[in-house]
């Protein structure tokens, strides 16, 4: 059976035909709204055209949101209009089709679980770093959601008490120190506390701090400037500090690195597997997990709800 995966952004919303291999069939992406109706209609849209070209049989939509425990409903979206909605049942009556709805993070949790790069693990975490930190773990194969639907939420976890402004509210959150935001902010800082040092980076961004992003700093780092790669040393740091919490936590088997900072891991991978080593309790005297990178690219949350909204339509 082919089911259709969408994977509901802040900024795109794209959906895709999955088999039950995990492999893309056809795709299909429009421009997020900002209203909820309209939100509603661009992901009716985007299923409607793939099953113009395909049949398929369920839905599923993975959102960056709080989702309640029985999956029909987001409780918050900070980056979509959806507050307090039953999103599953709605898109299920406008497409007539099963919708499964799942926190982004645990879908691409699923993925590379099921085909990628925990594939087989009994506990596995996806740490995926982006604009923030999002995460998913797995024990036996199942999805850890928490009592109501909301866990794990380690990007704000506190790893610097007082530190960085978090847009949680708190303070010092680990996603503040190891994202693709963080890392630009980390070098906009280093650059302003060592204004002679003449570098790549600073004469690309001279008097413009906000042209600085993760991705100029890590291609910066790749052709060997000074402040970027001490950019991305701090990263591996504190990428390493917050494994060790979660390893701490959860013990997990594997942890799969996702997200578009992880496109540049060779740049911090190494490092931060020495501070997760020398940090976690017991640092020398207990197994390790393995740190992975992400198989499925772009595409693991469209993989991983399209195979939760199949397994879900098997099961009933």
């Amino acid at each position: 059976m082919l089911t259709i995966g969408v994977d509901v952004g802040g900024t795109s919303v794209r959906a895709g035909v999955v088999d039950e291999r995990g492999s893309v069939l056809d795709t299909a992406r429009v421009g997020t709204p900002s209203g909820e109706n309209a939100l509603d209609d661009a992901i009716t849209g985007v299923v409607e055209e793939l099953r113009n070209r395909h049949e398929v049989g369920a839905v599923g939509l993975a959102v960056a949101a709080f989702v309640r425990p029985d999956r029909r409903s987001v409780m918050f979206a900070p980056h979509l209009a959806w507050r307090a909605v039953p999103v599953a049942d709605r898109i299920a009556k406008r497409v007539g089709l099963p919708v499964t709805l799942e926190h982004d993070a645990n879908a691409a949790a699923v993925a590379e679980h099921r085909f990628g790069a925990g594939r087989g693990s009994r506990v596995a975490a996806l740490i995926a770093l982006g604009t923030g930190i999002g995460a998913g773990l797995l024990l036996d194969g199942t999805l850890f959601r928490g009592a109501h639907g909301v866990a794990p939420e380690l990007g704000h976890l506190c790893v610097v008490p007082g530190g960085r402004p978090c847009s949680c509210g708190k303070y010092g959150c680990w996603e503040r120190y190891c994202s693709g935001t963080a890392l630009a902010a980390t070098a906009v800082e280093l650059l302003a506390r060592h204004p002679g040092r003449s570098t790549v980076l600073a004469r690309e961004t001279a008097g413009d701090p906000g042209s600085v992003t993760g991705r100029r700093v890590a291609g910066a780092a790749r052709d060997g400037d000074p402040i970027a790669q001490r950019a991305m040393a701090e990263l591996a740091k504190w990428l390493g500090e917050g494994l060790a919490l979660v390893a701490d936590v959860y013990d997990p088997e594997i942890v799969v690195i996702a997200g578009g900072v992880s496109e540049s891991a060779t740049l911090f991978l190494d490092e931060a597997r020495e501070h997760y080593a020398g940090a976690v309790t017991g640092a020398g005297h207990r197994p390790l997990a393995r740190l992975r990178t992400a198989q499925l690219g772009d595409q693991t949350a469209i993989v991983g709800a399209a195979t939760l909204a199949r397994e879900e339509h098997l099961r009933r």
